[in-house]
């Protein structure tokens, strides 16, 4: 009895782990698989994988193909670097040559019958020849062809099934949609679903995204997945749902390095939270995250800067002339940077680098610059807050302080953000430029902090070769933060110049 329930709970692992993690270990052995997507969608290299997977376990596995040429298929396993060798069956399945000889067709018979009838007998006789563990059937848009009515496709299809049962072997069904893409046959046969698609945005390239339909007895992880096929086959990154991760961390208190900031901050940004950094274009925004990640590499911590908009030889020289050489910082070994594409990545793609890098390294800062790249990944604005929402929870169950930057659009006055995460952050730095003595002058201001108490009050700040310089309180001036205050005090409370 141990043993049979050993077999229905043995999983056939797909070869891709995010494919697995989804699945929850696998594909349930013994059991027919139906895997659907357009022409494009990597059916075929989900299925090589698959094959593949069975292969280094020492399983035969058998391939049978009806669509594509043997030779084909192995240029495709070739140009991702996979031999597809001796344990590992391709069975090219062409008509008979009377079937093709228009001569020698019979005229009372249709001819699909007898190329159903021999398609059937010739899968039947290499499965009883290889006895394999593992199965694909590539695809069902020739079998349904064949067999022309709905009746006949469904009893073809649950004869497979049942004779594939018979050797217990787990097949996997391959569907391009490209005939009755409203039959569901298959559906209600198979004893799982997964399905590929294939989005094409206005701009950048392709985007991937898996979905399991149905898996019967088994729990899977729901909703759509973002995948990517790269030179070493498929990889699938699960959607991140923080919830399943929870860590016990330290609660304590970051300093900047800046007495001012730190006082503004009522002590620093505490670790396990998440600070967003608000302000229009040139008001020194990734700078002060940087400010904080060089902080924290000098005090021998790890940290991760995840930049979007800006190329990294400039933004290192950018910095360097600003104090902060993040060279000799990452030559350390404890600042790891990242340029991100936003036209070539996936929101799903970007939280598992993020996700990788803060497991792998150990990493306690990460910094985000900026959103605006961000939502450029990913320009349905409700879905990027859920992503951000579970990557911003995900990281602070991981005891990690994040800093995120998002540039709002114009100068002054009534200002608005592309996108409002504001209520996502704990806490939340606001910079202003305002007109004072003839001279654009810039200003910081802490509007949020769930994490402690802060300074209500506006602080001037200046950005030199020396870095930031912060002033005094701004207390004797109203309407700063409208980009034209007026002056109520007697003494000039603003940063005097100084040389840069």
């Amino acid at each position: 009895m141990s043993t049979s329930n050993e077999l229905i709970s043995a999983k056939a692992a797909t070869g891709i782990e995010g494919l697995d993690d989804i699945l929850s270990g696998g594909l349930s052995r013994s059991h027919v698989f139906l895997l659907e997507g357009e022409p494009g969608t990597g059916k075929t290299t989900v299925a090589l994988q698959f094959l593949l997977a069975g292969a280094q376990a020492g399983e035969r596995s058998l391939y049978i193909t009806l669509s594509e040429t043997e030779r084909e298929l192995r240029q495709g396993a070739a140009s991702h670097g996979w031999t597809i060798d001796e344990n590992v069956h391709i069975f090219e399945l062409t008509p008979p040559e009377s079937l093709l000889n228009a001569e020698h067709q019979q005229s009372l018979l249709y001819s699909s019958d007898l190329e159903l009838g021999e398609a059937t007998r010739q899968i039947f006789e290499v499965v009883e020849r290889v006895k394999p563990s593992r199965v694909v059937l590539d695809s069902l848009s020739e079998i349904r062809l064949l067999a022309q009515s709905s009746l006949r496709y469904r009893r073809q299809i649950l004869a497979i099934k049942h004779y594939f049962v018979r050797y217990d072997a787990t097949v996997l069904l391959l569907d391009d949609l490209t005939t009755e893409s409203l039959d569901k046959t298959v559906h209600s046969v198979a004893h799982g679903v997964i399905r590929l698609e294939e989005l094409t945005p206005t701009y950048g390239a392709e985007r991937r995204r898996i979905r399991i339909v149905k898996y019967r007895g088994q729990k899977y992880r729901g909703g759509f997945h973002d995948f990517t096929i790269m030179g070493d086959g498929v990889h699938v990154f699960p959607r991140l749902v923080a919830a399943e991760h929870r860590g016990t961390y330290q609660r304590l208190q970051l300093s900047s390095g800046i007495a001012e900031m730190d006082a503004l901050l009522g002590g620093g940004i505490e670790t396990g939270s998440s600070t967003l950094i608000l302000g229009p274009a040139g008001t020194g925004k990734s700078l002060i995250a940087l400010i904080f990640a060089a902080a924290a590499v000098q005090r021998g911590e790890k940290a991760a800067l995840f930049i979007f908009d800006e190329e990294l030889g400039l933004l290192f020289e950018r910095m360097r002339n600003l104090g902060i050489d993040l060279q000799a910082l990452q030559d350390t070994g404890n600042l790891l940077i990242e340029q991100v594409d936003a036209a070539e990545l996936s929101p799903g793609e970007f939280s598992h680098r993020v996700r990788r890098c803060v497991d792998a390294g150990d990493i306690k800062t990460v910094v985000i610059d900026s959103i605006n790249g961000y939502q450029a990944a990913m320009p349905e604005e409700n879905a990027l807050v859920l992503h951000m929402h579970e990557l911003l929870l995900y990281l602070n169950r991981k005891g990690a302080a994040t800093f995120m930057t998002v540039a709002q659009h114009g100068l002054v006055g009534d200002m608005q953000a592309p996108v409002d995460i504001t209520y996502l952050a704990d806490t939340v730095i606001l910079l202003r430029y305002f007109e004072a003595l003839g001279k654009v002058r810039r200003a910081i201001s802490i509007i949020k902090k769930r994490t402690g108490t802060h300074e209500s009050t506006i602080r001037e700040y200046r950005i030199s070769s020396r870095g930031m310089t912060i002033g005094e309180p701004l207390e004797a001036f109203q309407g700063v933060l409208r980009g034209v205050p007026t002056y109520m005090g007697a003494d000039n409370p603003l940063l005097k110049d100084e040389s840069q």
